[in-house]
């Protein structure tokens, strides 16, 4: 890892750390329901927080790596499999812009990616939060914490999955498996089996065999002292729960980043960005999801092509390139909310 490296990442960090702080210390201190409106504009926010990152990348990329000759170009092409054609004939300048523009491509591919799975992920923290009875103020404060926690355990999924593709590639090949199956499985899914059964959850059962445990709510307070001693309430129950399905999410979304580019600051970068937004993201949709009834089958199906994507590389070294699978993404996202907003008022009609 390089100083580049070491800054870029440092730096970034601090600005995350910064937005949190905001978010949380500033604009959302006391506990309180999210409307639609504030959840719609806190979403273009972040959006818009997301794209100036992006045009960021598109100008200064070449910082991240430390890029400044043609030598180190090559080299960091071709350890994150950037798969760009380095062309002798044209400058230094020249290769180096077009290596941003396969960067930001990238990121933002990674970005919509992210975006587009992290819907389903919604739809369970909507029955996670119904089924144990969350009271609706307290849905921020159970969000913010646990988007804290997805950053960190993305952080070691990221770089560890990044040291593992680099010394065998295979592992490509598993990925783009399990993302076949998992979009196969969610195409048949009942409804029944995606129901969160809030006593019998092997999170609930492991912390309540080995932990102190007040089965009960006490205000926005995740732990309190009863007895002398210091207790977990259910509320803090409620974030391992919403940290786990984090955890079982991200088995599908991260390898998904990573048929894009093989790049972890990219990766991560994109994948950060999605999953601060995913707050606003769910009280927006959460009011209206019954809406967008095929975005669940468009995910699936988003699934199963970036496995076939990562199968054909592996297999038959047949390279679907950034370009053309940013577009099939759009294509399957917007085919699928049509269908849910046209077969929807069809019905009411």
């Amino acid at each position: 890892m390089s100083v580049y490296d070491i800054v870029s990442f440092v730096g970034f960090l601090a600005l995350i750390v910064s937005l949190l702080a905001l978010d949380l210390c500033v604009f959302h201190k006391e506990d309180r329901v999210i409307s639609f409106k504030e959840s719609l504009r806190w979403t273009l926010f972040w959006i818009a927080v997301s794209c100036v990152f992006g045009g960021v990348i598109y100008f200064f990329g070449e910082y991240i790596h430390g890029v400044n000759s043609m030598e180190s170009l090559a080299e960091v092409n071709a350890r994150h499999g950037h798969g760009m054609t380095i062309d002798p004939l044209l400058g230094l300048e020249e290769n180096i812009q077009n290596y941003k523009q396969v960067l930001t491509l990238e990121y933002f591919t990674g970005y919509l990616i992210e975006k587009s799975l992290s819907l389903d992920n919604i739809f369970v923290m909507i029955m996670i939060f119904m089924g144990f009875g969350i009271d609706q103020k307290y849905y921020h404060r159970v969000l913010f914490w646990g988007i804290l926690g997805a950053i960190i355990l993305r952080f070691i999924f990221i770089f560890l999955s990044a040291a593992l593709i680099q010394r065998f590639a295979w592992i490509l090949a598993i990925f783009g498996v399990v993302l076949v199956v998992s979009g196969i499985k969610m195409i048949f899914a009942k409804e029944e089996e995606e129901k969160i059964d809030t006593e019998n959850h092997p999170v609930v059962k492991f912390f309540s065999k080995h932990f102190r445990l007040l089965r009960e709510y006490k205000g926005h307070n995740f732990f309190v002292k009863h007895e002398g001693k210091i207790y977990a309430t259910s509320l803090f129950l409620v974030l391992l729960v919403i940290e786990f399905s984090d955890i079982i999410f991200a088995v599908d979304s991260i390898p998904a980043i990573f048929s894009v580019t093989q790049d972890p600051y990219i990766v991560f970068f994109s994948n950060i960005f999605a999953i601060l937004g995913l707050r606003s993201l769910f009280f927006m949709l959460s009011s209206i999801m019954n809406l967008f009834r095929y975005l669940k089958t468009g995910v699936s199906f988003l699934l199963i092509f970036i496995g076939v994507k990562m199968l054909l590389h592996t297999f038959l070294h047949i390279e679907i390139g950034t370009g053309i699978s940013l577009c099939v993404i759009l294509g399957i996202l917007t085919v699928s909310i049509l269908a849910s907003i046209l077969i929807t008022k069809k019905e009411n009609a």
